[in-house]
């Protein structure tokens, strides 16, 4: 099997690179198309343009010769390529009759070859895989292979073409795809301030370049595409707008309009990463820290059995009206490079729209708090989320059940110290009793907190203060579990699974009695403290 360069591995491995002449080849490609492209269209292009290359140098070495096949007979003089040994260049200076009883009658020719004679049969009645390659047998499989090409070698090409862009001030890139910066209509300060009107007229938005370009007045002449590009770009630039739609779409927000909580972080969310002796936390731990599925636990994305998730809400999360983007949450979303999304959430019992806003970084999805406080919802209590209808949309759900009195722990401030007690309150939603703690008196454990977190006091001391308050009233065995221990404990710090567990082993005052339940020796404590 004959090849060209272009349709070998070696061609499209180490020895790629892009040349002048493709940065050349790209710009031209954006003059003709008049659009933006994506980098694997323009990696095509490329691909295209290294055939095409090729192929013209074959048509040059093809033209006036004929190609060397068996089968045929040749004079002295003949001017002949021969495609086997890498479209050499030969002329016949001599022609004798072959002698092999085994091939019957054939003609023996001599070709100069590089200043080399070689010689080469002609005239073989036999089958011979280089009687298919005429001229036009060559071009023709040269120039059918871009596909195949294409899905061999484009990602190697694409990673290429990536780079070479990015390293090219003519070339710009937005959200995935490139244009060429000299193509660019004018948008223009005044189109800015009334793109931000329409989106205030929308109560901010989302809304796309496609349903802002209408109302700008731009050139009519301007492709539809490049007046979408160059606005997206523009605001992209523009600290008013936020981009908030997943990979693959590009969606506008006004920031001063978005909800409180989004660009500044809720204080009890916010969370300072701390290292602590992983060695400590042995497997039981560990799983119970994978149940828990904190959103600052690193923990890799892992979708669930048919993507739906149950999650036990936490105090920090109740308290701020969010959910955690954590790592069994992450999965039901769309990827996005933007720092923040704006997603729907659906009401599987009402038919309803939550709007919800990922805030990436800081790891939470704000947008619950009125849905919390309508159903009542206590901490510990069950969150079913699972994929909606489209990307971007997620089902909404919890345990409901009819409204009783039931004993839950709640927390209250006495002598600057959280104290806890079993009180009775009405519940209608279905909950972890494990991760229950809520309060009354929201402003005093608030307090509670700024100070735990202006003192910057350890672990290990707010665990000792809340364990007796967990175990004298509520649990005549002085055992407590690590759940519990957990959801209490985020009421004054907000802490991860794991940090908590490494304390709770590292220090002698604690001790494991089994099924993660710990006892807390107030007399270790003191002596070890």
């Amino acid at each position: 099997m004959i090849q060209l360069r272009t349709q070998t591995p070696i061609y499209w491995g180490s020895e790629f690179t892009l040349t002048e002449a493709d940065t050349e080849q790209i710009y031209n490609h954006f003059l003709e198309v008049t659009k933006p492209q994506s980098v694997k269209q323009i990696a095509r292009v490329i691909i295209s343009s290294r055939i095409r290359e090729e192929v013209n140098q074959l048509k040059k070495k093809l033209s006036g010769r004929q190609v060397y096949m068996p089968q045929e007979s040749y004079e002295i003089g003949a001017k002949l390529v021969f495609p086997a040994m890498k479209f050499a260049q030969g002329d016949v200076t001599a022609v004798r009759t072959g002698n092999n009883p085994q091939y019957g009658e054939f003609d023996v020719i001599a070709v100069q070859l590089n200043n080399k004679t070689r010689e080469f049969a002609t005239g073989l009645a036999d089958e011979h895989p280089l009687n298919r390659m005429d001229a036009d047998a060559l071009i023709t499989a040269a120039t059918s292979d871009v596909d195949e090409l294409v899905e061999k070698y484009g990602h190697i090409v694409t990673e290429k073409v990536a780079d070479l862009l990015a390293n090219n001030p003519e070339f710009i890139k937005l959200s995935g795809v490139w244009f060429v910066n000299a193509l660019m209509p004018e948008i223009n300060i005044g189109h800015l301030h009334l793109a931000e009107a329409i989106l205030e007229m929308y109560e901010g938005g989302p809304l796309s370049a496609v349903e802002i370009v209408p109302h700008l007045d731009l050139d009519p002449s301007v492709d539809s595409d490049v007046q979408q590009f160059a606005l997206n770009y523009q605001m992209s630039q523009d600290e008013r707008f936020d981009e908030v739609a997943p990979v693959g779409q590009i969606r506008w927000f006004l920031k001063r309009m978005e909800p409180d909580g989004v660009s500044e972080t809720p204080e009890r969310l916010e969370y300072t990463p701390v290292s602590y002796d992983r060695a400590l936390i042995s497997p039981i731990l560990a799983q119970l820290e994978y149940e828990l599925d904190d959103e600052w636990s690193n923990i890799p994305d892992r979708p669930t059995a048919n993507n739906e998730v149950t999650l036990s809400l936490t105090y920090p999360h109740r308290w701020a009206g969010t959910l955690p983007f954590s790592s069994r949450v992450r999965p039901l979303f769309p990827h996005s490079n933007t720092p923040r999304q704006r997603v729907v959430f659906i009401d599987e019992k009402n038919n309803e729209e939550v709007v919800g806003w990922i805030v990436r970084e800081k790891r939470y999805i704000l947008g619950f708090d009125e849905w919390y406080k309508n159903l009542g919802m206590p901490v510990g209590g069950f969150i079913h989320l699972k994929p909606g209808p489209e990307p971007g949309v997620v089902l909404l759900s919890y345990d409901h059940r009819r409204t009783k009195k039931e004993w839950v722990r709640l927390a209250t401030v006495q002598e600057n110290k959280i104290k806890f007690s079993l009180e009775r309150r009405e519940i209608g939603c279905g909950y972890d009793d494990l991760m229950n703690v809520g309060t009354d008196v929201v402003a005093a454990i608030d307090a509670l907190w700024r100070r735990a977190e202006t003192n910057n006091r350890p672990v290990a001391s707010l665990l000792a203060e809340i364990f007796p308050e967990l175990t004298d009233e509520m649990n005549p065995q002085k055992t407590v579990h690590a759940k519990t221990l957990y959801s209490g404990l985020n009421m004054l710090k907000r802490v991860t699974p794991g940090h908590m567990f490494a304390e709770l082993v590292r220090h002698p005052a604690f001790q494991v009695v089994g099924d993660n339940y710990w006892m807390f020796d107030s007399s270790r404590w003191q002596k070890n403290r």
